[in-house]
């Protein structure tokens, strides 16, 4: 009887562990889907911030961000917490076409955490008549109803 009872226990686990294998393989396969879709959407954000910011258009620029206090930016200034405080920062440091130059951004590597979380690493240019500056930068994503938005930014210059 004994003997019946442990495998039966046994079975059960067996069927637990089979069961969590498979509902981890599915959310897996989920995770993977639409991978292209959401690759291009994110590339889409990114092309449209360079168009944004070559034409001046520094709250265009910052569509691409969570609009939230809660969104981040790290850099050589420290930490900039908000979107509202973030643009003020920008149209300080950019005043004028002459500060903002002409940004590309280059070396772009997405890399998806989970279904609706992604990292993107990448190299930022701004050429500019009193001098080119440039440096390397890692974005995390995050999909909202509205769509992909950046929730933190760290951008390093390099020389």
């Amino acid at each position: 009887m004994k003997l019946r009872a442990g495998r039966a226990v046994w079975a059960g686990l067996m069927l637990c562990a089979i069961g969590a294998a498979v509902t981890l393989w599915s959310v897996e396969l989920r995770a993977g889907e639409n991978r292209d879709a959401d690759t291009a959407t994110i590339r889409g954000v990114l092309n449209a911030q360079v168009e944004a910011w070559n034409r001046g258009d520094v709250d265009a620029f910052l569509d691409g961000y969570w609009r939230s206090p809660d969104v981040t930016f790290s850099g050589t200034s420290g930490v900039t917490r908000g979107w509202d405080g973030a643009l003020a920062r920008y149209k300080k440091n950019y005043a004028d076409r002459a500060a903002m130059g002409k940004l590309d951004f280059s070396g772009l590597e997405i890399r998806f955490l989970g279904p609706d979380a992604a990292l993107v690493l990448g190299k930022w240019h701004l050429a500019r008549e009193k001098g080119d500056i440039g440096g390397v930068f890692s974005l995390v994503w995050q999909r909202f109803p509205e769509g992909w938005k950046i929730v933190h930014d760290h951008t390093s210059q390099t020389p």
